[in-house]
């Protein structure tokens, strides 16, 4: 009898429960993994170069642009987890968040957790921001670009506060993106999946 007792207890979960832990369904849709590793692509060729090829400097900033004009469309129409609707929350919200990660009893969400939403607002932010004052620079110093009309005539001192500008929001957002990743893989930690795994696949586990 205590034999049997002690194989019942040691008996594996049902089937179905096995099924369900293990169960991979999509979350990321092709447009926002496109979009993903090509704005990871497009802001580091920019920093990378910066004026030693201004060309390949701009038009990655173009790209860079492109990308986040199709990210707020799609983040109003595109899929369930693409939606803003589904991962931006107040800063009550994402505060508590933050409190229960440090404690990891944060829960598991399938899309974007609230910190995480709050993260790709300030990063869509400062690379929209960092990439229009490239623009008005550009228009400004070399007179060239969508807004070299609008920039024209410019005093120097405009042109000097562009730059500096720019620069200022290019390191911001580079030390965004390095909490970004921090954050991306405190989160694999804690929950035991692996998150850049996943926006490369587009599918994670159910539960």
């Amino acid at each position: 009898m205590p034999t049997q007792i002690l194989a019942a207890d040691a008996a594996p979960p049902p089937a179905d429960a096995q099924a369900q832990n293990t169960e991979q369904v999509r979350v990321w849709d092709p447009l926002v993994r496109i979009f993903h590793w090509s704005l990871v692509g497009g802001f580091a060729t920019a920093f990378i170069v910066e004026d030693d090829l201004l060309g390949v400097h701009v038009w990655a900033g173009y790209l860079v642009l492109a990308l986040i004009a199709v990210r707020l469309v799609w983040g109003i129409v595109g899929t369930r987890h693409a939606r803003f609707t589904d991962f931006v929350r107040g800063p009550r919200q994402v505060l508590g968040y933050l409190r229960e990660s440090l404690r990891l009893a944060a829960p598991r969400h399938l899309g974007h957790n609230p910190l995480g939403g709050a993260m790709v607002v300030a990063l869509l932010a400062l690379v929209g921001l960092t990439g229009l004052t490239g623009m008005a620079l550009y228009g400004a110093q070399e007179l060239s670009g969508p807004l070299a009309g609008l920039m024209s005539g410019t005093s120097p001192a405009v042109g000097a506060g562009l730059e500096e500008t720019h620069e200022v929001l290019a390191n911001v957002t580079l030390l965004f993106i390095a909490a970004h990743v921090a954050g991306v893989l405190f989160s694999s930690f804690a929950h035991r999946e692996n998150l850049i795994a996943s926006m490369l696949t587009g599918r994670k586990r159910r539960s």
